[in-house]
C-alpha cells in the first residue's frame, strides 16, 4: 500500500511500518485458515460408528488421522498464542536488506521471510550488534505495538558512515524507554531489548551447566527463560521430547513469570515451585516456610544419615520375635537374628522392595534352626510355614510397606528424633527438626520437608499398589457406573505392578533453576534427580542468600556438575533499580557481604529513598502506600516481615484505597525475583530478624523497585540504616 507524506516523521514511520505489520497478519491469518483446515481434514478421516470390523489399513488411516489433527492443533496453538504483539524489531543492513525480526518465523507465498524468529541466527545482529561491532547493521528500530497496531518506535544508529540522509533515528533508544514503562502483576519478555551480555548467554550451547550470576536488576531470571525458548528453538528434537524444566522459589514467583515463555512461542515447559519438584513422586506439595533455624536444619546435608537411620528403624511395637510351630516343633527367631536379617536385606533393596527377599532370609533361617525331629524336604517346608497365618501376620507387622509422609512423621517423637540424630545433629538441632514436624499431618509439609520427603522415596522405594481383588464379575450390575459394554480383558484388567527397578520420578533433558542461592543442600539432591543426564541453567547472586552455609551449599552443587562443562556468564549492568535506590541498597548488603557482586545502576530518577519513622502502622502504612500509588502508574509492592503480613494486609483492605488491585503485600522471601514501580519496605529491622538470611533479605526488599522505594521504621530510625556519609 502507499504511504501518505506527512510533515511529521514519526507519524510516516509508524504507517511505514504498520504496513508491513498488515502484511504480517494478512500472512498469519491465511496459515491459520490452513491449519484449521488440516485439522477439520484429519477429524474427518476415517470416522466410524463402530458398527464394523476395523481392518488393519483402518487401524493405520485412525493413527493418520490423529497425528494430523495433532500437528494442526499445535501450530493452532502458537499462532493463537503469538497473535499479540508479533512483531518488534527491524534491521536495515549495509547491503540494502530490511530484516524484520518477530516471536515466531513467518514467510510469505515465495517462502521468503516477511519475520525472523528471534531466536534464529539471521536475528543475531538484533542483540549483538552496537556502534563499535556494528555487524553490517546500519540502524536497529523496535516497534511498540498494541495487538496488531504499531504505537511507538525506538531506533539505535549502529554505522552512521553507511546511513544515508534520508534515514529517519526516532527516540532515546529501545531499553531505556523499556524501563521507563510501568510494571504490570506479571513478567514481561524482553525479546525486544535483550542486550549483548545478555544474548551471549541466551545462545550459549547447551552441553554441562550454564551459570548465570549478577546482582538484582541485571535481568538474570528473564535471560534464563529466554534462553529455555532459544534452546527450545535449536534443538528441539531433545529437549521437547525430553521435556524442560524450571525452578524458581515460589508459587508466587512463577505466577510472576508463567507468561514470559508462551509469549516466545514455547509451551513445551514445565514450570514448578521448589515445594512442588517432587509432585510426581508425592501426593502434597509444600509452599509454608519453617523458621530459619528449623530450615537450616532439614535442608542441610546433616539429615542423610538421620533418614537412613529413620528408614531402618523398626516401627514401634514391631515382634521382638518370630515363632512358628512345625510338625509339633516350636521355631524361634529371637530379636538379634531378625536384626542381622533385616540390615542384611536393607544393604541389597529398598524397604518397599524388600519384603519378598526378607521372606526368603527368614525362610532360610528356620530352616536352618530346625530340630532333627522335623523330617521334611526343603521345598514343603517352605510351602507349609509361608502357608501358616502366624508367618503371614509377622510378616506385615515386621517389614509393612512404609510411604515417606508416614515415615517422615515418626521424626516428629522428640526421643526418636534424638536417639536416630546422635552423633549428627546437636540436641538443640534435634529438638528443632522433632518440633518443626509435629503440624505435618495436620498442616502439611513446608518446602524444606518436600525434600526430604523425596530422599524417603529415593531410599524406601515405590509403594507396591494394593492387591487386585481375586474374583471380578463379568456382569455389570444394575446400578453400574458404566454404560458401554466392556470385554472380559477389561473387566480382568490388574493394576501394573511396579518395577523396582524403574525410577519413580520423572527426568527432563534441560533444568533451569533460579534464585539458585537459596536451595538447600537436600534440595539440590532433590533436583539432581530430575536432571541425572539433563543440561542445565543455573540463575542466581549469592549476595541475595537465605541460606548461611554457603560452603555445603557448594558442595553440593560440585557433585552435581562433577567433570561436566562449565560456562559461568555475569550480568553487570542493573536495569531495574534508579541509582538513588541502588546506592542505599549497595551501603546496607557491604556491611553483612563485602564481597557483594555490584552491578552498575544505568538509570537515574533524580527521586532519593524516602526513610520514613511512623508511630502507628496502620495509618501510616496506608499514608505511605496511598502516596505510592498516586506517584506511580504501575504495581506497588508492599514487603514486610511474616509477621506483620497478616496486619498490614487487614490495613489496606480496611482502607479501601483507589487503585488497590495494583498492591501486592508480600514477604522478603515471596519478592524474590519481582519487581515493582513503588515499594514499602516495613520495619526492615523485622525483616533481618525474621528473614532466613538477615541484611541479605532485606537488600532484597530494597532492590525491588523501579521508581520509587519508602521505608517505614516504628518509633525511632532502624538499626538497619547505614552511616550518614560525611
Amino acid at each position: 500500500m502507499a504511504i501518505e507524506s506527512h510533515t511529521d516523521p514519526l507519524t510516516t514511520e509508524i504507517a511505514v511500518e504498520q504496513a508491513h505489520v498488515d502484511l504480517v497478519y494478512a500472512r498469519l491469518g491465511e496459515a491459520s485458515r490452513s491449519a484449521e483446515q488440516v485439522a477439520s481434514a484429519g477429524r474427518s478421516l476415517f470416522r466410524s460408528d463402530r458398527g464394523s470390523y476395523v481392518r488393519e489399513e483402518d487401524g493405520t488411516g485412525l493413527y493418520e488421522r490423529d497425528v494430523f489433527a495433532f500437528q494442526a492443533a499445535k501450530r493452532l496453538a502458537v499462532l493463537d498464542a503469538e497473535h499479540e504483539g508479533l512483531v518488534f524489531g527491524r534491521l536495515d543492513r549495509t547491503d540494502g536488506e530490511v530484516r524484520y525480526v518477530g516471536r515466531i518465523g513467518v514467510r510469505d507465498d515465495d517462502y521468503e521471510p516477511l519475520v525472523i524468529d528471534w531466536r534464529a541466527p539471521a536475528a543475531e545482529p538484533f542483540y549483538r550488534a552496537t556502534p563499535t561491532q556494528p555487524m553490517d547493521v546500519v540502524r536497529r528500530r523496535v516497534l511498540r505495538c498494541q495487538g496488531d497496531r504499531v504505537v511507538g518506535i525506538e531506533d539505535d544508529l549502529l554505522d552512521s558512515e553507511h546511513a544515508d540522509g534520508e534515514l529517519v533515528v526516532i527516540g532515546e533508544g529501545a531499553l531505556m524507554a523499556a524501563l521507563s514503562r510501568a510494571r504490570g502483576h506479571q513478567m514481561r519478555d524482553i525479546v525486544a531489548t535483550i542486550q549483548g551480555e545478555q544474548d551471549e548467554a541466551i545462545r550459549a550451547p547447551y552441553q554441562g551447566f550454564t551459570l548465570i550470576s549478577g546482582g538484582p536488576g541485571t535481568g538474570k531470571t528473564v535471560v534464563g527463560l529466554h534462553r529455555a525458548a532459544y534452546l527450545l528453538y535449536s534443538n528441539r528434537r531433545r529437549f521437547e521430547s525430553g521435556g524442560v524444566l524450571v525452578v524458581g522459589p515460589s508459587t508466587v514467583f512463577l505466577h510472576y513469570i508463567e507468561r514470559v515463555l508462551p509469549s516466545l512461542g514455547e509451551e513445551s515447559v514445565t514450570l514448578r515451585s521448589m515445594g512442588s519438584v517432587p509432585s510426581d513422586v508425592l501426593p502434597v506439595t509444600g509452599e509454608r516456610p519453617d523458621d530459619p533455624p528449623t530450615a537450616a536444619v532439614k535442608g542441610s546435608l546433616r539429615m542423610l544419615p538421620v533418614l537412613k537411620r529413620l528408614v531402618t528403624e523398626p516401627l514401634v511395637g514391631h515382634p521382638l520375635e518370630l515363632r512358628v510351630v512345625v510338625q509339633g516343633q516350636v521355631l524361634v527367631l529371637p530379636s538379634a537374628t531378625l536384626t542381622s536379617i533385616r540390615r542384611d536385606v536393607l544393604a541389597h533393596h529398598k524397604l518397599n522392595a524388600g519384603r519378598e527377599a526378607a521372606e526368603k532370609a527368614l525362610l532360610n533361617a528356620l530352616w536352618r534352626s530346625r530340630p532333627s525331629e522335623v523330617d521334611m524336604e526343603r521345598d514343603e517346608f517352605d510351602e507349609l510355614v509361608t502357608g501358616l497365618a502366624s508367618f503371614a501376620m509377622f510378616g506385615h507387622a515386621w517389614w509393612p510397606t512404609l510411604s515417606a509422609t508416614a515415615a517422615l512423621r515418626r521424626l516428629a517423637d522428640p526421643a526418636l528424633a534424638r536417639r536416630l540424630s546422635a552423633g549428627v545433629l546437636s540436641a538443640s538441632d534435634a529438638g528443632l527438626l522433632s518440633a518443626g514436624l509435629t503440624d505435618l499431618e495436620e498442616r502439611g509439609p513446608t518446602v524444606a520437608d518436600v525434600a526430604l520427603l523425596d530422599e524417603l522415596v529415593h531410599v524406601l522405594g515405590p509403594v507396591p499398589p494394593e492387591p487386585a481383588e481375586t474374583e471380578t464379575s463379568l456382569f455389570l450390575d444394575a446400578d453400574s457406573e458404566y454404560s458401554e459394554i466392556l470385554t472380559t480383558a477389561d473387566r480382568l484388567a490388574t493394576p501394573k505392578e511396579v518395577d523396582p527397578f524403574d525410577l519413580p520420578h520423572r527426568t527432563y533433558a534441560h533444568v533451569l533453576i533460579d534464585e539458585a542461592q537459596d536451595v538447600t543442600p537436600m534440595q539440590w539432591r532433590m533436583l539432581r534427580r530430575r536432571g541425572a543426564s539433563a543440561s542445565w541453567t543455573i540463575v542466581g547472586d549469592p549476595a541475595q542468600s537465605s541460606w548461611p552455609d554457603a560452603a555445603e551449599t557448594d558442595r553440593a552443587l560440585r557433585e552435581i556438575i562433577a567433570n561436566a562443562p562449565v560456562r559461568r556468564f555475569r550480568m553487570s549492568t542493573n536495569y531495574r533499580s534508579p541509582a538513588e535506590v541502588f546506592d542505599l541498597a549497595s551501603q546496607v548488603v557491604v556491611k553483612a557481604y563485602p564481597d557483594a557482586d555490584l552491578p552498575t545502576a544505568v538509570r537515574s530518577t533524580g527521586v532519593e529513598p524516602l526513610l520514613v519513622v511512623g508511630q502507628d502502622l496502620a495509618v501510616d502504612v496506608v499514608e505511605q502506600v496511598r502516596a505510592l500509588l498516586g506517584e506511580v502508574a504501575g504495581t506497588v509492592g508492599v514487603i514486610c516481615p511474616p509477621s506483620r503480613r497478616d496486619a498490614v494486609e487487614a490495613h489496606l483492605s480496611a482502607a479501601g484505597l483507589e487503585g488497590s488491585e495494583r498492591i501486592a503485600v508480600v514477604t522478603s522471601t515471596e519478592s524474590k525475583g519481582l519487581e515493582y514501580d513503588g515499594v514499602l519496605v516495613v520495619t526492615p529491622d523485622d525483616v533481618v530478624a525474621e528473614a532466613p538470611g538477615g541484611v541479605r533479605s532485606l537488600y532484597v526488599a530494597l532492590t525491588r523497585p523501579t521508581q520509587r522505594l519508602v521505608t517505614l521504621d516504628l518509633g525511632s530510625p532502624g538499626r538497619w540504616r547505614p552511616e550518614p556519609q560525611a
